[in-house]
């Protein structure tokens, strides 16, 4: 092999194992849905994207106290690493409104929002 394919797979394989390196999450204070920087852009042709208004969705269901009543109310988790109760509520929530379906259809698609 060429000195060039060494580096780039030595480098590929730095990276899978950097992503697949185990992390100690510390107990999370806060949801990790935190909804913060959301700015949409409209451009000439005014398309968008199916999945686009989750962002000002998660804006409503935080400032109606959606969020905090959910981790008031609902005790699954004994450590929050990371993970809250309503990160997963929601994450299950926004997801069958991109897709449409029922909790079947999230199998094959899965939108994850930040």
């Amino acid at each position: 092999m060429k000195k060039l394919n060494h580096k780039t797979l030595a480098k590929r394989k730095r990276k899978i194992e950097k992503r697949l390196e185990r992390r100690n999450w510390e107990d999370q204070e806060r949801p990790m849905f935190k909804g913060i920087n959301i700015r949409y852009e409209m451009d000439d042709r005014n398309k968008g994207i199916a999945c686009g208004g989750i962002g000002v969705i998660h804006l409503m269901a935080k400032r109606l106290g959606l969020v905090k009543e959910i981790d008031k109310h609902l005790h699954l988790l004994k450590r929050h690493l990371p993970y809250h109760e309503s990160d997963h509520i929601l994450n299950l929530t926004y997801n069958v409104l991109v897709v449409g379906n029922s909790l079947k259809g999230i199998k094959d698609s899965r939108v994850v929002p930040t």
